[in-house]
């Protein structure tokens, strides 16, 4: 199946109920922009009219919110939300959760009624972890990142007797569970395994270690859990307590681009005001205009995913350079001082970290159209869990992406090739993923019944993907003094 489509449960056939692949089927004419004559009969549209419809109006809704158009924004507000559901199609989903994200952005603009209406909000740790979990569970993005991530760490520290691991964000204790069993089949014997932990939550820590420690008891290895408990953007390298003599392995698993946010705040303040009206404007038209191709084909060949920054705003998603150092640079170079041996980066492949809201509106409705596909193919639409990821995780990074800025704006995924190139910036060397690492992962998409997802490599970097659609990237570096 191709993103975006559906396939029914208890049929041999597929339904390709996606909006994005019908993308090109309307011809959304500046003329007929703000109103419904082209949808006469709405309550009798099939699934991907009804898509097109939803997207053609999410894209209205977003540039007049961008233009600060609000009545307009709340009249496409209106005709959404009547046919958009968290409980329909894909496309009714997503567009539930793009209109909360954009109603929420308006509400910001007056920040008393914004605080009043989620005053009693609660956001509980055990939910967020939960959600994780299940997300880890039942699609195998985490399961494939963790298994390369392992594979490459017992290929780099072959033969080393002293082992120490950072996780630059540990709340899923099956990995490392994972790693101590391949070690403990050494042929050499395991090494002495020391894993650093770094989270905000003291109790994610504290079961990550009770968890570890017995497993490592049981199979008779000897092991140290060492818990940093902070934000990822408040870590001082003393606190990892590296040691020498040790072989030092680095992971992070979707990670690092939380780290965006500080250097965008900095660039917001000293960057002089600009308008956007006209920028955002002239975007829409050229999505409203095209006459052929898909949405996500239009993406994949639009210059706003090179690394230029836009008219409007500052923005991290401009080239690295080494004559102006950001903290994600110095964050970088502070991890290669460490001098590791192996440092495995997984992150989400999607540049949703544009300046402009029209920018980040049309990647994110590319990269989360595959996201609820892949989601719904791996479970029936009605099941409660999938509900929760969706609503949970899906739908918080959506309002983030959409919503917020500066330093409120944590999700900014970037493209592999932003990536590598602050990596080669701050020292580091790539080291090729090994053909071992992608046969296991391939196994285990096969053991589990995952259909639809594969993995392609591509400059020794490993791209998990729906269908033909990377969503995620692997990389492995290392200290230039291995090289």
């Amino acid at each position: 199946m191709m993103p975006g489509m559906v396939q029914n449960k208890g049929s041999s056939s597929v339904t390709w109920s996606s909006p994005l692949q019908y993308f090109s089927l309307m011809s959304l004419s500046p003329g007929s922009i703000g109103s419904s004559s082209a949808y006469p009969c709405l309550k009798e549209l099939k699934s991907e009219e009804r898509g097109l419809y939803l997207i053609h109006h999410l894209l209205l809704c977003a540039n007049h919110v961008a233009t600060g158009s609000i009545e307009n924004a709340n009249h496409a507000l209106e005709r959404i939300s009547l046919h958009a559901s968290p409980h329909g199609d894909t496309m009714q989903r997503i567009a539930a959760y793009f209109t909360e994200a954009l109603a929420d952005r308006i509400l910001k603009s007056w920040p008393g009624l914004h605080k009043a209406l989620n005053s009693t909000k609660i956001t509980s740790i055990s939910e967020h972890i939960l959600v994780h979990r299940l997300f880890f569970e039942l699609c195998p993005f985490l399961k494939l990142s963790y298994l390369i991530t392992n594979q490459a760490i017992l290929e780099a520290m072959e033969g080393e007797k002293m082992v120490h691991v950072i996780d630059l964000c540990a709340f899923e204790p099956a990995q490392w569970i994972n790693l101590l069993q391949s070690l403990s089949t050494r042929s050499e014997g395991p090494p002495h395994l020391r894993i650093t932990g770094i989270h905000e939550q003291k109790e994610v820590l504290e079961q990550m270690a009770l968890r570890l420690t017995e497993e490592a008891e049981k199979l008779d290895i000897p092991f140290q859990f060492n818990p940093v408990v902070c934000r990822l953007e408040n870590l001082h390298v003393e606190s990892l307590r590296v040691k020498t003599g040790e072989a030092l392995a680095i992971s992070s698993v979707l990670q690092l681009h939380s780290l965006l946010a500080v250097d965008d705040e900095k660039q917001r303040r000293n960057s002089p005001p600009s308008v956007s009206k006209s920028f955002n404007s002239i975007h829409l038209q050229r999505i409203l205009k095209m006459k052929q191709g898909t949405l996500g084909e239009w993406v994949e060949k639009d210059p706003v995913n090179i690394c230029s920054p836009s008219p409007d705003s500052a923005s991290t998603s401009s080239p690295v350079s080494p004559n102006a150092p950001t903290e994600v640079n110095s964050f970088l170079t502070a991890l290669r001082g460490l001098s590791p041996k192996l440092m495995v980066i997984a992150e989400q492949e999607s540049n949703q970290n544009g300046s402009s809201l029209m920018e980040r509106v049309v990647e994110a409705l590319n990269f989360y159209a595959a996201m609820f596909d892949c989601l719904e193919s791996t479970m029936p639409r009605a099941t409660v869990e999938r509900q929760r990821i969706e609503k949970m995780l899906f739908g918080e990074e959506i309002k983030n992406i959409i919503a917020c800025e500066g330093l409120e704006r944590k999700v900014r995924h970037e493209k592999h090739e932003k990536w590598s190139l602050r990596l080669e910036v701050a020292g580091f060397g790539r080291v090729s993923l090994s053909y071992s690492g992608m046969l296991q992962a391939g196994r285990v998409l096969q053991s589990y019944g995952y259909d639809g997802y594969n993995i392609k490599e591509e400059n020794g970097c490993f791209l998990l993907c729906w269908q033909e659609r990377p969503l995620f990237s692997i990389s492995s570096w290392r200290s230039r003094r291995y090289d």
